[in-house]
């Protein structure tokens, strides 16, 4: 039952976001664009190992 009314919340969440930031105005300039994909992948790396390491102690 929660997993039903986790995935209600997500899809009701969704049903608004996405409209309000399709309406918005908020724009990404090339520069913007390319200083967050330079931290992307180091940050999901490093995610990756904190949960590994949390898997094999717990």
């Amino acid at each position: 039952m929660t997993v039903v009314i986790i995935l209600a919340i997500l899809l009701v969440s969704l049903l608004v976001v996405v409209p309000l930031l399709e309406k918005s105005s908020f724009r990404m300039s090339d520069g913007q664009l390319n200083k967050w994909a330079r931290w992307i992948l180091p940050l999901a790396i490093l995610l990756a190992g904190v949960q590994l390491i949390r898997h094999l102690v717990a």
